[in-house]
């Protein structure tokens, strides 16, 4: 560490290269050392882990270093060199402490990787057996969908049945009037979403709920088959409710086509009114001038009776005025019959 100063490469830079390849030839080693502690590390071959530290004897190159050193009579670098090579010994002391304590840490980490790769294994291989499960219930479920595809094994499947007289019956013996449309699924759900999250949060092995998964996994797919089977009943229910409707429609088009019949019929009726209505119009046309002239006439005749109410008026105070007279007439008549009297009275009276 000491030849990285300043004060030393100004002493050994012109005179001293031996120490400059020996530094060379131990930066390589501790290359190679650090190389080898990667290598036992990742889990390299066992011929590196047999001998933990390399001998400075496996690099020839420091010997012939080393005697040339020796060659050299320098006194007054001499001492710095011993001084230099004692500070290379206690970086090399202070190197092979920390390259063991490193091997010790190395073994523990080695230990603890052993037991985890046996945890592993063991998680690995109860994930293996959930794995196979799944497969197993995915292909169960794939095999009933398949039934579900075919009308009559999908109703072998589901237990339904048809009777005569009665019609489709279920399992329980519940015709299809009583079947119903839901399926309820809320247990199912509320009871994975619990053990789910159960299952998330404890801790320990896999192993340890492995029974609890395959018992969720079980619900899960008799919840799958359950709605499957009230679809098949819904696709029951939807195909008798066609049938039904299929019948009303046939029905109303029975309906309609005597309704279109009866609307022919009275087309043809309407059209007969209509050239009825056309003599009817012609015949009113004439009434309607009948009566117009009638009205005229009518008119005519009320002016004439009011002509005539105006000449009977005149008649009316004619006959007063004779009537007056024939009065007047009459009291001169009887003035004059019974002057007449008198006057025979009076010449009764002379005579005698």
């Amino acid at each position: 560490m000491a030849i990285t100063e300043p004060s030393y490469w100004e002493v050994a830079r012109d005179a001293i290269t031996p120490p400059v390849q020996t530094l060379k030839v131990l930066l390589q080693f501790y290359i190679l050392e650090f190389g080898h502690c990667l290598l036992k590390i990742a889990g390299g071959p066992s011929s590196l882990s047999s001998s933990p530290v390399r001998k400075l004897s496996h690099f020839p190159d420091i010997d012939k270093v080393m005697a040339g050193e020796e060659g050299i009579h320098v006194p007054s670098q001499k001492s710095q060199f011993d001084q230099t090579q004692a500070n290379w010994k206690q970086e090399m002391e202070r190197s092979q402490s920390q390259l063991d304590a490193l091997q010790e840490k190395l073994k523990e980490v080695k230990a603890c990787i052993k037991g985890s790769e046996a945890d592993a294994k063991k998680e690995v291989n109860v994930l293996w057996r959930r794995v196979k499960t799944c497969a197993t219930l995915l292909t169960y479920l794939k095999s009933k969908a398949r039934i579900m595809a075919v009308p009559h094994l999908s109703h072998t499947s589901c237990g339904i049945t048809n009777l005569d007289g009665v019609g489709f019956v279920d399992r329980n013996g519940v015709p299809l009037s009583g079947w119903s449309r839901n399926v309820d699924i809320s247990s199912f759900d509320s009871a994975d979403e619990e053990t789910w999250m159960a299952l998330s949060s404890r801790e320990g092995s896999l192993d340890e709920h492995d029974g609890v998964y395959i018992n969720e996994l079980l619900k899960s797919v008799q919840m799958v088959t359950d709605v499957m089977e009230t679809l098949v009943k819904r696709v029951i229910m939807a195909e008798s409710e066609m049938a039904t409707e299929k019948e009303k429609v046939t029905v109303g088009q029975e309906e309609i086509k005597k309704k279109t019949v009866q609307i022919e019929n009275m087309s043809v009726k309407l059209e007969e009114m209509e050239q009825f209505a056309m003599g009817t119009n012609s015949v009113l046309n004439e009434m309607r001038q009948r009566v117009e002239d009638l009205v005229e006439e009518t008119s005519r005749q009320k002016q004439r009776a009011a002509e005539n109410e105006q000449e009977l008026c005149r008649v009316k105070q004619d006959f007063e005025s004779l009537k007056s007279y024939v009065s007047t007439l009459i009291s001169v008549r009887e003035t004059l019959l019974s002057s007449e009297k008198q006057f025979q009275t009076i010449e009764k009276h002379f005579e005698r």
